[in-house]
């Protein structure tokens, strides 16, 4: 870090629904991203690292906050953040960060077509947009960009239709939100490069629909990417949720049809996922450049991670859910300051997205709230877990269903409450979670130990401990 410039930049990367086997470097050598590769060898890496919540709004208020989705109240796609949550950036707005947003933020509502309700978050710049497609009108300031260049999304999308009921090509990268997030994230650090700045970049990416830009998809043969990892059997022993899943996504008959699909409907949705990965590698390359350019790169602690994973057809599940496998709510996460964190190194200890709050705030050297934080810092090893914790309450669809889990490096375990369904798996023998042990008579005891170390967990993440004024 430069001698005239003591306090780092943050510069947040994040995407939306992005699976942890998505970097070539970390061993998927069938995507490209060669950006992404270069961070990993010039930052660390953290190969198990986990959400708090498989659905974006819990997750993003658990990260923001540092708290459990159970803490912070906001547990539920479409719920509002309470207002007496303090946001990370809020944190380094008060020490006087300048902070900015451009894509998602998604810690309120957004379905009635208008911009989501904002506690005070500590944004400076706010670049809304939860996801392409116009249904705010300029109230999305991507679309509002697009207006301004004369251009609208619905006359770019599926031109020439894709033909598929699972893809679609999506506009053309020139125009993308994707790249609309690079741009902003590339013009605010370039006017901010004489004071400390906090910056977000949340983009859409690569959620569903799975519509890359053509130019992107055209680089991924449908012939060469791996089927989804399934057993044909193992549907019959998980819980209900998953069943309905399988034949529906997000159990909504009429949309995406699971359980109609073939092996090249698969194959293609495949390529079309890493292809929005590459488009997203590509945007981020443009970022680290301006970074360096503007003579940046080694004040800026720059982070990439996600909100949570994506289930792509694994176990007959898309998209996302009350589903705790780890393709679901394992992500990536890289870090890189230099001086800080040592470059090429990964950490295979298990971390939790709640430990980014306490580890951006010492970067920066801000007393962190321990009243409120309940993650550890990961400047050091100390930090890494013997478990990880995370939790699905109504969170989106599947009213019905409560969820938690917990997993060790060898065994995991989910509760859906109120069911009497679960999921145990020994990892040890059956890594990919094929088969459901719990109900099983011979891991009773198995199931029994954990239900009562992820209780215990349930009853330690409800809220940091409190300071006692007296002894009554």
């Amino acid at each position: 870090m430069s001698e005239a410039k003591r306090k780092p930049n943050i510069l947040w990367l994040c995407t939306d629904q992005q699976r942890f086997d998505t970097i070539r470097s970390l061993g998927n050598l069938r995507i490209n991203t060669p950006n992404l590769d270069r961070l990993v060898g010039e930052g660390m890496n953290w190969s198990n690292a986990f959400c708090q919540s498989p659905v974006c709004t819990p997750s993003r208020a658990s990260f923001l906050t540092g708290r459990y989705p159970r803490t912070t109240r906001c547990r539920q796609n479409g719920q509002q953040m309470p207002v007496d949550e303090i946001l990370l950036p809020k944190m380094f707005a008060d020490v006087g960060y300048r902070c900015g947003l451009a894509g998602k933020l998604h810690l309120a509502s957004c379905s009635d077509q208008k911009i989501e309700a904002r506690i005070d978050d500590g944004y400076h710049d706010f670049h809304w947009s939860h996801h392409p497609q116009p249904d705010w009108g300029d109230d999305n300031a991507y679309t509002a960009r697009l207006s301004a260049k004369g251009v609208k999304w619905e006359n770019l999308y599926e031109k020439p239709p894709s033909g598929s009921a699972f893809w679609k090509n999506g506009i053309p990268a020139e125009h993308h939100q994707t790249t609309w997030c690079a741009e902003e994230t590339i013009h605010f650090l370039t006017e901010n490069r004489d004071r400390p700045w906090f910056f977000s970049f949340n983009c859409f990416a690569p959620h569903h629909p799975f519509d890359p830009p053509a130019e992107y998809l055209e680089r991924y043969d449908p012939d060469d990417m791996p089927l989804p990892k399934r057993n044909e059997a193992e549907l019959a022993g998980k819980p209900t949720f998953q069943q309905k899943d399988a034949e529906w996504a997000h159990n909504s008959p009429g949309e995406f049809h699971s359980g109609a699909m073939t092996d090249q409907d698969r194959r293609e949705v495949c390529a079309a996922y890493y292809a929005m990965c590459e488009h997203i590698d590509h945007e981020v390359g443009r970022i680290l450049q301006a970074l360096e350019e503007t003579g940046q790169a080694d004040d800026t602690l720059v982070i990439f991670m996600s909100d949570h994973g994506e289930m792509l057809g694994d176990h007959g599940i898309y998209f996302k859910g009350p589903h705790f496998y780890d393709e679901a709510i394992r992500v990536p996460l890289v870090m890189r300051l230099p001086g800080v964190f040592e470059g090429g190194k990964t950490r295979d200890g298990f971390v939790e997205l709640i430990d980014l709050a306490p580890t951006i705030l010492e970067v920066a050297g801000i007393e962190a709230p321990r009243d409120r934080l309940q993650g550890h810092s990961l400047v050091n090893e100390t930090a890494e877990r013997e478990f990880v914790f995370c939790e699905y309450y109504n969170s989106w669809t599947h009213p019905d269903a409560y969820g938690t889990m917990i997993r060790t490096r060898e065994e995991k375990l989910v509760v859906y409450h109120g069911t009497g369904q679960g999921e145990y798996y020994d990892l040890r023998s059956d890594p990919d979670e094929f088969e459901n042990r719990f109900s099983d008579p011979t891991a009773s005891d198995a199931v029994r130990r954990l239900m009562q170390q992820c209780f215990d967990a349930s009853v330690f993440t409800m809220d940091p401990v409190p300071v006692r004024k007296g002894p009554f």
